[in-house]
């Protein structure tokens, strides 16, 4: 999906539990929610 939008060199992080403190935190553990932060850049 990102490739597809043009985006090459693509890196992902690793997984952050960005829910902590959330109100929603309890829903996201549940589940196994994590964010990852992703950085690519745009194919000129």
């Amino acid at each position: 999906m990102i490739g597809g939008a043009g985006l090459v060199d693509i890196e992902l992080a690793n997984p952050v539990d960005t829910f902590a403190g959330a109100t929603g935190e309890a829903s996201a553990r549940e589940f196994g929610t994590l964010g990852y932060s992703i950085r690519a850049r745009k194919q000129p």
